[in-house]
C-alpha cells in the first residue's frame, strides 16, 4: 500500500495528457485523485464554487483553460484508510477522529443538459463525498450523505464502512443494529457484516461482545483493516494498552502506508507514561502526515507530559490552524474541544492566564457539557484571585459530574480561604459586637420611665 505523497506522485507521473485531450485528461484526474487517500490532510469546504467551475470545465461549459489542473486534486484529512471496503474512519477515543467535502463530488449538482448527465449521479463520487466529510468530524452530513446512497444501494461496500463509522461516532445505537442484522442476515459471510455488528456492541459499552464479533470480522478477512483498528479501540476504552497495541501493530502491518495505526499505538505509549517511546511513533507517523491535525495535537499531549510547554502549544496552534483552515461556516466540530482545552492548559502553565481562558471558553461552546471544561475556567479564575467567580465555575463542574475530586478539592480550599480571608458584607465589622442583654433591658425601662 501506497502512502497518500506517493500515491499524489504516481497520479503526477502519469502521461495521461499525452494519451487523451485535455477534457478526457481532466475528467481522467479527478477520477483518480476521488480514489487516492484522504485522512492526511484537511481540505477546505469553501472550495465549492471553484469545484463547480472545475466540474463546468470537463464537461464544455466553460473553457477549460480557465480552471488550472490543480483544483481537481482531491486533497484529503484523517479517518481511516479508504481502500475499498478496507476502510473505516475513527471510531475510537479522543482523537479517533476529524473532516470536509471534497472537490469532485460537486460534480452532483453539474447542470442537467451536460454531457455527462451520469457523472452526478454516481454513488462512487457521493461517497467520495461522504469519505472526506467523516475525516473532517461533520458525522451529521457525512451521516445524510451515506444514508442517501444506501437508499439506492443498500449494500454498496463502500459507503457501508464509512456509514457505519458515521453510527459509531453519532451513537446511533438503534441504526446500526438493524442494519448489523440486516446484513449478517444477507451476508453471513461477510466481514462487514460482524464488522458493524462488533461496532454495535463498542457503542453500547459491551466490549467483550464486540471482541468476540470483531474478531470473526477478522477471520473471515484477516486484511480488514478497519475491523483491527476497533478491534484495538475495544482494548483501549477498558484501559487494556498491551492488547490494544497488538491489534494496532496487526493494522500496521495490513494497511501499509496508512499512519492511523501508528498514531493509535503513539498514543496508548502516551498513556502508559511510555513518552520516549511514544515520541518514536508520532515522529514516523508525522513524516507519513505531516498536516494532520490528530498527530499534531498528539504530539502536542505529549510535550506537555514532558512539560515542554512551549513545543506542546507550537504543536496545539499548528493543529487549530488547520483544522481552521476548513472554513467552517458555524463552530468547530465537537470532536476539537479537547484540541482547544489542551492549547488552553500549555497557556495556563506559562502564565497566559487571559489567552487560555478564552481557548477554553470556545471549547465550551463547541461542548458545554464537559465537566473538565468548567473547572480548567474556575482554576483559572482563582489564579488570577477571582475566587467568587472561580467558585461559581467549581459548581457547575460538579453539578456536571459530582465525583470530581479536583473540582472537589479546590471548592474546598476556596471556601475555606473565602471564610477566613473575606468578609461576608462590605461594610460590616471583622469583629462580633458585645451585646449586653441585661443593660439593655434597664436602659430600655428607664426611656419609658423618663417618657411617662
Amino acid at each position: 500500500m501506497l502512502t497518500a505523497v506517493e500515491e499524489e506522485d504516481l497520479i503526477n507521473s502519469l502521461p495521461i495528457s499525452k494519451q487523451c485531450t485535455a477534457e478526457e485528461a481532466a475528467l481522467l484526474l479527478m477520477v483518480y485523485r476521488s480514489k487516492l487517500k484522504k485522512y492526511h490532510i484537511p481540505h477546505s469546504t469553501a472550495s465549492t464554487q471553484e469545484n463547480k467551475s472545475t466540474i463546468q470545465s470537463i464537461l464544455g461549459i466553460i473553457p477549460l483553460a480557465q480552471t488550472p489542473l490543480n483544483k481537481l486534486a482531491s486533497l484529503s484529512f484523517l479517518g481511516t484508510p479508504s481502500t475499498n471496503q478496507n476502510e473505516k474512519g475513527n471510531s475510537s477515543s479522543q482523537d479517533l477522529k476529524p473532516d470536509k467535502a471534497t472537490p469532485m463530488c460537486d460534480a452532483m449538482v453539474v447542470e442537467e443538459n451536460s454531457t455527462f448527465p451520469k457523472l452526478q449521479q454516481s454513488l462512487d463520487f457521493l461517497v467520495t463525498q461522504a469519505e472526506q466529510l467523516y475525516y473532517n468530524c461533520d458525522y451529521q452530513k457525512c451521516g445524510s450523505l451515506t444514508e442517501t446512497v444506501l437508499k439506492q444501494d443498500p449494500y454498496h461496500t463502500t459507503c457501508l464502512p464509512i456509514h457505519i463509522s458515521c453510527q459509531v461516532e453519532l451513537k446511533q445505537s438503534n441504526k446500526l443494529f438493524t442494519l448489523a442484522h440486516k446484513l449478517v442476515d444477507l451476508y453471513p459471510n461477510l466481514a462487514i457484516s460482524w464488522f458493524a455488528v462488533g461496532c454495535y456492541y463498542y457503542i453500547i459499552g459491551k466490549s467483550d461482545s464486540a471482541r468476540r464479533y470483531l474478531a470473526k470480522a477478522t477471520s473471515l478477512d484477516r486484511l480488514f483493516g478497519p475491523a483491527w483498528l476497533a478491534y484495538g479501540h475495544s482494548f483501549a476504552i477498558e484501559n487494556e494498552h498491551d492488547q490494544a497495541m497488538a491489534a494496532y501493530f496487526k493494522a500496521s502491518q495490513l494497511m501499509k502506508g496508512c499512519h492511523l495505526p501508528l498514531l493509535y499505538i503513539g498514543l496508548e505509549c502516551g498513556l502508559t507514561n511510555n513518552v520516549v517511546l511514544a515520541t518514536k511513533f508520532f515522529q514516523q507517523v508525522i513524516k507519513i502526515a505531516p498536516q494532520d491535525p490528530f498527530v499534531l495535537h498528539e504530539m502536542g499531549v505529549i510535550a506537555f507530559q514532558s512539560a515542554n510547554y512551549v513545543i506542546a502549544e507550537k504543536h496545539f496552534r499548528e493543529a487549530i490552524k488547520i483544522v481552521k483552515s476548513n472554513n467552517y461556516h458555524t463552530l468547530l466540530p465537537e470532536r476539537w474541544a479537547p484540541l482547544l482545552n489542551n492549547l488552553g492548559h500549555a497557556l495556563r502553565k506559562q502564565r497566559k492566564h487571559q489567552e487560555a481562558l478564552e481557548y477554553h471558553e470556545e471549547a465550551l461552546a463547541l461542548c458545554p457539557q464537559i465537566a473538565a471544561t468548567y473547572s480548567a475556567i474556575a482554576y483559572i479564575h482563582s489564579l488570577t484571585g477571582n475566587i467568587s467567580e472561580a467558585v461559581n465555575w467549581f459548581h457547575k463542574a460538579l453539578g456536571l459530574r459530582r465525583d470530581d475530586t479536583f473540582s472537589t478539592t479546590m471548592l474546598d480550599y476556596l471556601l475555606e480561604y473565602l471564610a477566613d480571608e473575606e468578609t461576608p458584607y462590605t461594610g460590616a465589622p471583622s469583629y462580633i459586637p458585645d451585646f449586653n442583654p441585661e443593660a439593655k433591658s434597664e436602659e430600655s425601662t428607664a426611656q419609658e420611665i423618663s417618657d411617662m
